[in-house]
């Protein structure tokens, strides 16, 4: 396991994020949903606490925490007063490390996941967003975290405790901490707390090609919702805040392309927005509209050309906008130990090292118009895959089809 901390003085408090390599990727075929399923039974209960316990000493610790599973990892991170991290890192060990998974807490963990599933189904704007991460990705990469009802309902004790055994180890595992602490204390107790921990023998991840193309879904509803995708650089690449800055163009604020053009206007959508999103290895920028069945086609027609319009270039004032608003984000890591906990763990998964703000800010502080539009004229724009959902299925100009 990897130890990453920034001290903050200036804070009064202390935050921190635990990156274990038991992501929903390596969930088998017939037990989709299983890492989302084991991360909520490895919170009921650790160590010497039963789930009650775990609880009231978090509270009593003024500890707020959260979990999520991604593709690569089941994360926990928490926030808290700084005097209180020594008291709080030995609950997050003992939940990692020697957790009960009481069985009959089982069905209890299922219901929740269930439910999980069921919000995910009714949420439409979700259900697009899933399946064009899916066509572009493929399995197991672009999958979701939740799992199926019938999966989840084939999960047995075993098959938790199995996960927990093969995927909780400290190879790929990130300790990240950022807030007021006292450096030599913190390696001392995480040294403590996780030096025994071993790896285990993990087997390799069988990635199968995305799927690409277009697929609609069927919905008896009078709105239209559209998701559009297009291959991007990771974040680990030399071009990445280039890629970003063309990104934040098209959708970052109210001045954005995306926001002026559809939505202002013309007044086609209620919501249309892109984003760069990375793995390891690849990365891709997925956007998105939800307008009314009427006025759809027209969305499509007019976001896609938005989206090749990007190709001629950007303005030197649009970047200036842009930048302006990164460099407060990079403000705002300086006063969240969370936010600045949760980029150094994501720093240290894609590059293997943590960028510091400084660092950021000059690289953000050289971004401009010709640097940008020299990306683009490299990777621009290409190979769309669009994933609609209504009442209706669209037509695919043949330039994307």
């Amino acid at each position: 396991m990897v130890l990453v901390a920034e001290p903050m003085p200036w804070l009064e408090s202390v935050a921190f994020a635990l990156l274990t390599p038991a992501g929903c990727a390596v969930d088998p075929a017939d037990r989709l949903g299983l890492a989302n399923f084991t991360s909520e039974m490895v919170q009921r209960g650790c160590g010497e606490r039963d789930s009650r316990k775990f609880l009231e000493d978090l509270e009593l610790l003024g500890a707020d925490y959260s979990s999520a599973v991604s593709i690569s990892h089941s994360s926990f991170s928490a926030a808290m007063p700084a005097e209180n991290l020594t008291g709080v890192l030995p609950i997050f060990a003992d939940m990692v490390l020697r957790p009960l998974l009481p069985e009959d807490q089982l069905e209890a963990a299922r219901l929740v996941c269930m439910q999980d599933v069921r919000a995910m189904e009714d949420d439409v704007v979700q259900l697009v967003r899933e399946e064009l991460r899916l066509r572009r990705y493929g399995e197991p990469l672009g999958r979701a975290n939740h799992g199926r009802i019938e999966t989840l309902e084939a999960i047995t004790i075993d098959d938790v405790r199995r996960c927990f055994q093969q995927n909780y180890q400290p190879s790929d595992a990130i300790l990240s901490v950022a807030g007021k602490f006292d450096w030599p204390a913190l390696r001392d107790q995480v040294e403590s707390l996780f030096g025994d921990w071993r790896p285990v023998d993990a087997p390799p991840l069988q990635v199968h090609p995305p799927l690409l193309g277009h697929r609609h879904l069927q919905h008896d509803t009078s709105q239209t919702h559209i998701g559009v995708s297009f291959a991007s650089v990771p974040y680990r690449h030399a071009d990445y805040y280039q890629a970003r800055g063309a990104i934040g163009v098209l959708s970052d604020g109210a001045s954005s392309r995306l926001f002026t053009e559809i939505r202002e206007e013309r007044g086609l959508v209620y919501s249309v927005h892109a984003s760069c999103h990375s793995l390891r290895e690849q990365g891709a920028v997925f956007c998105y509209a939800g307008t009314s069945s009427q006025r759809a086609q027209e969305t499509l027609d007019v976001l896609l050309a938005e989206l090749n319009r990007i190709r001629q270039g950007v303005q030197a004032d649009e970047l200036d906008r842009l930048k302006a608003q990164f460099k407060t984000s990079l403000v705002l890591q300086q006063e969240s130990s969370r936010a600045r906990a949760a980029v150094m763990a994501g720093d240290w998964y894609h590059l293997q090292r943590v960028r510091t703000l400084e660092e950021v800010q000059r690289v953000v502080s050289g971004i401009t118009r010709e640097t940008v539009n020299a990306y683009l004229a490299a990777l621009p724009p290409f190979d769309f895959s669009i994933v609609t959902l209504g009442n209706q299925e669209l037509e695919i100009p043949v330039a994307v089809s």
